[in-house]
């Protein structure tokens, strides 16, 4: 896979860029709602991704052979869902064609994230949809009418 491939698999989902707490006892993932400090909570991209690392020092490049060790990308994820061998969901855009499906599909973190710098603490906004798959994402809206009418 070339390298525009590779960053083609990001869905601009923005989950991410969410914040996650590790718990030191049982090494457990908390998610939480609050973004990065670089993420655009309206287009759920990186407001300065080609100086993110340097900016954010411990964001993660995700590579293919580190996909493997990140515990933490949500089950959504495109990345994740190749290097486990499935398929892109119907509202992916590269399989939708428009990227704002993401959105449509209740994927993406719009409207649902709270910015860095309004948070507080970040243990106050544990949640746990990150870490699921939205109920509206598992079904194309056509099957879904296709089943109403069966």
């Amino acid at each position: 896979m070339t390298r525009a491939e590779w960053e083609s698999l990001c869905d601009g989902c923005g989950r991410c860029c969410l914040h996650k707490l590790r718990d030191e006892d049982t090494d457990r993932i908390a998610y939480t709602d609050v973004a990065c400090r670089l993420l655009d909570l309206e287009t759920c991209r990186c407001k300065d991704y080609a100086n993110r690392r340097r900016r954010v020092p411990d964001c993660v490049k995700l590579t293919p052979r580190r996909i493997a060790a990140v515990d933490w990308l949500p089950p959504t994820c495109a990345y994740r869902l190749v290097a486990e061998g499935k398929d892109l969901p119907w509202w992916h855009p590269l399989v939708s064609g428009r990227p704002e499906t993401v959105h449509e599909a209740g994927v993406s973190v719009r409207g649902r994230a709270v910015a860095e710098r309004d948070a507080g603490d970040f243990e106050d906004h544990v949640v746990s949809w990150p870490g699921r798959w939205p109920a509206g994402a598992r079904t194309p809206p056509v099957a879904k009418d296709r089943r109403r009418a069966g």
